[in-house]
């Protein structure tokens, strides 16, 4: 699966440089999957800005780093979830309930499960961040 590949790729690169503590980073290569899930986290304030740059390939994308990441991931295999059972995932892959966010695919895009819950929203599990 590539988006899983885009994912996985990008998540290690931004967690390689925020354990180095450096203020931006590229990631490469760009897809809208990959687009949508750096909105939900800038949206959650885990990065800054951050920008397409044309290279004449692919494209990358130059991401400000706010420091705020201590780990990041992909959850594959990429399990289903219904609206009522984030609190079972949650104790899975995060450290504590108001820490971090379990990104969701659902049938409205890419958001975390806090705004899935919010809205009613099953959905597949992609990634987690905290």
């Amino acid at each position: 699966m590539p988006a899983l590949n885009i994912l996985s790729n990008m998540f290690t690169t931004i967690y390689n440089n925020e354990t180095r503590r450096k203020r931006e980073c590229i990631v490469l290569p760009s897809s809208k999957f990959a687009s949508e899930v750096l909105r939900v986290m800038q949206k959650h304030r885990y990065i800054g800005e951050f920008e397409q740059v044309d290279d004449g390939r692919a494209g990358k994308f130059r991401i400000q780093l706010l420091a705020k990441i201590n780990k990041c991931g992909i959850i594959t295999p990429r399990f289903s979830v219904k609206k009522d059972a984030y609190f079972n995932w949650e104790r899975q892959f995060l450290p504590a309930y108001s820490m971090g966010i379990l990104l969701v695919s659902t049938s409205k895009g890419i958001m975390s499960h806090h705004e899935a819950q919010a809205q009613g929203l099953g959905g597949v599990l992609v990634g987690y961040v905290y």
